[in-house]
């Protein structure tokens, strides 16, 4: 990811800013729920690692924030807990020591200190990670909130943005001396796939981390890549990215790790997603597990192509890996969840950083610290909750793991269902400027029971709410709820059977 985008604050604004509206229900509109349209399984929700936890990572309340769905106190006010359960791990590219043969890494005059992850294989005289050559104490901060995720269930992915920067052609993490260049040294392609695969086995064997995939690109035909760039990254041709692909099936294999998937590209847009996708060959294409893919373009992108060619046409897995925007309000963010499930389909969604030191892209916001070294100058200091965090909640904390994802026919709502449980979780937005009442229609499903009291629970988010919780009745196999405008609301209904 790199702000270099156009942003969505305008779409958001005035989200928190009228009165909930009450009274008499009145069917605006009715949205039909199909349990027989099966959009897949859900895996979860997540968000990236770098660069929040390079700073703040040793700090249990943002564990708990985050991964659990816990209340918890933070600044003196009960927060619900968002239940992500994927923790994308970024193993840095950066290093301050000079090698033995005197080289030492170059440094974008673009790049912010904290921005700049310490990786694990710091001098290249020596591929033994036995040896003084690797430095397994790096990144103390991000591997110590990976390990707190995973400790609270969830699941991880090792990815990265550049190779080591002594892996470089320039010795820049940040990317080559112009625009559209590989900046990976061809004596050093087989090496990175082989520090990936080593960190991943390091993780697993001394860590208790079981890395599902490993993905070894980010956003790797992007534009911004160069030896200016404000973060590391590193653009990676798609002839590149098919060698690459190959030396790191047989690195994760040579570790026994057969079973640890690869993803591929998490480029920065479905477009770019869909031509790197077309550049790879039958065997490039079978090494990939599943297509990683960034939700970043703007305008319509062509979210049910991908979806055809990924998951339809090579039966491959497909995650939204990472996305974020500038909307303070948030609404917009969750105007795009409910897009991509409507016409891309993943089974999991990712947020960039759930802490950031921009307030408009913050979940929670924070100040990064100072310092250009290892250890910052001052710390970081967490900040307050965005209103982002809140229509997160309305998502995370109910569609959860196992669920099956159902069709609504509606492009404001998304339907999922635990078949094990019978509850059943629709998720709606009113992106309009007055109040509707939504009528959901179950008359699909075999049995809708309800609650013995016939209450159905229902979160709110925008018109002064912040996860509110409210309710309705169930009317027999049909529930009526009033949203406001430019609201997200999460309806559950148990004792659905499908």
């Amino acid at each position: 990811m790199i702000r270099r985008r156009t942003l969505l604050a305008a779409t958001g604004a005035g989200v928190l800013g009228s009165t909930l509206a009450t009274g008499t229900a009145r069917a605006d509109a009715t949205i039909t729920i199909d349990p027989s349209a099966n959009r897949g399984v859900w895996e979860g929700w997540g968000t990236s690692l770098s660069w929040w936890a390079r700073a703040l990572g040793d700090q249990d309340i943002f564990a708990d924030l985050f991964f659990t769905t816990d209340w918890v106190t933070y600044r003196n006010k009960s927060i619900p807990g968002l239940g992500l359960n994927i923790a994308r791990y970024n193993a840095g590219a950066s290093s301050w020591n000079q090698t033995a043969s005197g080289d030492r890494m170059v440094v974008s005059s673009g790049i912010q200190p904290w921005k700049r992850i310490e990786g694990f294989w710091q001098d290249w005289t020596s591929a033994n990670p036995s040896s003084s050559a690797w430095n397994w104490n790096a990144d103390a901060n991000q591997r110590a909130m990976l390990l707190k995720a995973v400790q609270r269930g969830a699941i991880s992915e090792l990815f990265a943005k550049s190779p080591m920067w002594w892996m470089c052609k320039n010795h820049n993490p940040s990317g080559a001396q112009q625009r559209f260049q590989d900046n990976l040294q061809a004596w050093n392609q087989r090496d990175y796939a082989y520090y990936l695969a080593t960190v991943a086995s390091h993780a697993r064997e001394n860590w208790g981390v079981d890395f599902v995939s490993v993905e070894p690109f980010n956003e790797p035909s992007a534009e911004y890549w160069h030896a200016g760039n404000v973060q590391e990254g590193c653009y990676t041709s798609r002839g590149l990215q098919r060698t690459l692909l190959s030396h790191l099936r047989t690195e994760l294999d040579n570790y026994g790790l057969t079973g640890t998937r690869i993803a591929a590209s998490d480029e920065t847009s479905i477009t770019h997603a869909l031509a790197t996708w077309d550049a790879f060959d039958a065997p490039t294409r079978a090494l990939v597990d599943r297509v990683n893919v960034h939700g970043y373009e703007q305008g319509t992108p062509p979210r049910a192509q991908l979806y055809q060619k990924i998951v339809t046409d090579a039966g491959k897995g497909l995650w939204n890996s990472e996305t974020g925007n500038g909307d303070h309000a948030g609404f917009s963010m969750a105007l795009s969840i409910l897009a991509d499930f409507r016409e891309l389909h993943p089974t999991a969604w990712v947020y960039w950083q759930a802490m950031d030191n921009n307030p408009n892209w913050a979940m929670i916001d924070y100040t990064p610290p100072t310092g250009t070294g290892v250890t910052p100058t001052t710390p970081a200091q967490p900040g307050y909750v965005r209103p982002k965090y809140y229509l997160m909640a309305q998502f995370s904390r109910h569609i959860r793991p196992g669920m099956k994802i159902l069709a609504t026919g509606d492009p404001m709502s998304v339907a999922a269902l635990d078949e094990k449980t019978g509850k059943l979780v629709i998720v709606v937005a009113n992106s309009g400027s007055t109040l509707q009442n939504i009528t959901f229609d179950l008359s699909r499903f075999s049995a809708v029971t309800g609650r013995p009291d016939g209450v159905v629970p229902r979160w709110n988010t925008g018109a002064g709410d912040s996860y509110t919780q409210r309710s309705t009745t169930l009317n027999g196999k049909s529930v009526t709820v009033p949203v406001n405008a430019r609201c997200l609301q999460t309806v559950e209904v148990d004792g659905v059977v499908a």
